[in-house]
């Protein structure tokens, strides 16, 4: 026989959540820049050669690289992407 533990119901997602800071709100802009840039690093081709040597994580880490380089590029100004993104997050935030 199993015995079964009983699972506590967690707290549902709050819906339309808003970021109430612009620290928060240029933090969320920078990470969506990062993850545009990783995605465009990956569809280049970036860290689908031999960087690993090959074998069965190889793709596994090679998103950890491309993960890794987007942050730094972002940090380092990456494209501007999260300066549009955080402006336009503070205009919707005044507006509402």
């Amino acid at each position: 026989m199993t015995d079964h533990l009983p699972i506590a119901p967690t707290a549902a997602p709050k819906a339309h959540a808003r970021i109430t800071t612009p620290l928060s709100a240029r933090e969320a802009a920078q990470k969506l820049e990062a993850t545009f840039l990783a995605e465009m690093l990956k569809s280049a081709g970036f860290g689908k050669s031999d960087n690993f040597a090959g074998g069965i994580g190889e793709e596994q880490f090679a998103s950890f690289q491309r993960q890794a380089l987007a942050d730094e590029m972002v940090k380092s100004g990456g494209l501007g992407l999260a300066d549009t993104i955080y402006r336009s997050m503070m205009e919707a935030t005044h507006d509402a």
